[in-house]
């Protein structure tokens, strides 16, 4: 099961003793709407080689993940955030964020569904 290794299953089992089902999901699709913006943020900073720029988005994706109970969207920006590495480099960071970030999401909206 794919959502066992994205998802921080007792926090999110946790938010579900305290909030409704729909609010998940509302939380859920405020995160892909802010992690969108975090991701255009990183390209950005890629774009522009702006350390600083990329340690922002990277931090701001990194809470909003955590918050969210995405695990390995949380470990990924834990990983890369403060990279000094070539920004060809940051850029494979970057597409596989982007991946990691949507497999999480999947993962999410499977678990939504099985509730």
């Amino acid at each position: 099961m794919v959502t066992i290794q994205h998802l921080n299953l007792t926090l999110i089992n946790g938010y579900l003793e305290v909030l409704d089902i729909g609010v998940l999901q509302q939380m859920l699709d405020l995160y892909v709407q802010q992690s969108q913006l975090y991701l255009t943020g990183i390209d950005e900073a890629i774009t522009q080689t702006d350390q600083k720029l990329w340690q922002e988005h990277c931090h701001k994706m990194k809470g909003s993940a955590a918050s969210a109970g995405l695990l390995q969207v949380y470990d990924k920006l834990v990983a890369i955030e403060k990279s000094a590495e070539e920004w060809s480099v940051k850029e494979k960071h970057a597409n596989a964020l982007r991946l990691v970030n949507q497999q999480a999401i999947d993962a999410f909206k499977e678990w939504l569904s099985g509730q």
